[in-house]
């Protein structure tokens, strides 16, 4: 991960589930480069700083959930990236993960909720324009996966 993201404000008020969602990604990051056991994973990231302001049932879902259903999320992103999958910054790879879990697991959270936070992660933690990317791949997946909730609002 780039240093903005070992240096992240720590005075700013993230709620519960977005803290989640950061942890997953830290989480997701480290499976992603070296294939760590899910739970030596789970217990490093639960020591964390900051881990007790987590909303730490919704970091459970997204880590173990992601990691264990990597394959058909990958499947269901294929289509949509330009690249192969190992070409992704892992960053960027685990955002895409995190955000298409959400959307087809949770439909309890509204698509725009779920394309933003992946693109808040990858903001936070990724490359310059890698959120561009992660929005972009999600947004197609979106239209797709929810498909009368977008219609819906329109």
């Amino acid at each position: 991960m780039n240093q903005k993201s070992q240096h992240a404000n720590p005075n700013k008020n993230r709620p519960p589930r977005h803290r989640a969602r950061e942890f997953a990604l830290q989480g997701i990051y480290q499976w992603l480069l070296n294939q760590e056991d899910t739970g030596v994973i789970d217990a490093h990231i639960r020591n964390a700083h900051g881990f007790e302001k987590a909303d730490a049932e919704h970091f459970d879902i997204l880590l173990h959930g992601v990691i264990k259903n990597v394959e058909s999320l990958r499947s269901s992103i294929a289509p949509f990236i330009d690249r192969s999958i190992e070409e992704l910054s892992p960053i960027e790879h685990a955002a895409i993960l995190i955000g298409t879990f959400e959307l087809a697991h949770h439909i309890e959270i509204p698509y725009r909720v779920v394309i933003n936070e992946a693109v808040e992660l990858t903001k936070s933690f990724g490359g310059i324009d890698g959120h561009k990317y992660v929005n972009g791949v999600l947004d197609k997946l979106a239209a797709i996966l929810r498909a009368e909730e977008i219609a819906a609002r329109s």
